[in-house]
């Protein structure tokens, strides 16, 4: 049989349909030319694109979250290899209060930038408690679920105040 009778078949991948444009004459060493066309995308795939394209247009808003969810990960991690590693972490809970001492024995404060201070010593004592908590017991034992989602909450609102006021 002819080379150019032959039908050639052409390995693609399952859901990909091709377009074989045969061999032009006057150039014989020439291959081929293969046009590929991807199926059309599936509902799901459409919607996952555009629930990605949403989230990553807002992604410095959404910046709290992504902190939440990577101290929950983490936390769950450290718990798994190493429990012990929360009372390594315990003393960085105390990290803010003494951060807030210094500074306001440096910088004496009144008013709204004190309030400020003592929100932001507390909120950060707060989580960091959270977190040595969460490595040495687990971050879904007794109310840490419970204070992670109000810590994550309080920490995106406030996050999405100031960056509005600005």
């Amino acid at each position: 049989m002819s080379s150019r009778t032959r039908t050639r078949k052409v390995k693609t991948a399952a859901g990909v349909h091709t377009v074989h444009i045969p061999r032009q004459r006057g150039r014989r060493g020439a291959q081929p030319f293969v046009v590929v066309v991807p199926e059309r995308p599936s509902l799901t795939r459409e919607a996952l694109g555009f629930l990605g394209r949403g989230l990553w247009s807002v992604r410095q808003a959404l910046a709290p979250t992504g902190f939440a969810l990577l101290a929950l990960g983490v936390t769950t991690l450290l718990h798994t290899i190493a429990w012990w590693s929360g009372l390594v972490l315990a003393p960085v809970a105390v990290a803010p209060a003494v951060w807030f001492a210094v500074v306001q024995r440096s910088r004496r404060a009144r008013g709204s930038t004190l309030a400020w201070r003592t929100c932001l010593a507390v909120f950060a004592t707060l989580a960091f408690a959270w977190a040595a908590l969460a490595a040495g017991f687990g971050p879904w034992a007794g109310p840490l679920p419970l204070v992670w989602l109000l810590t994550w909450l309080i920490a995106q609102t406030a996050w999405l105040i100031v960056r509005h006021t600005r």
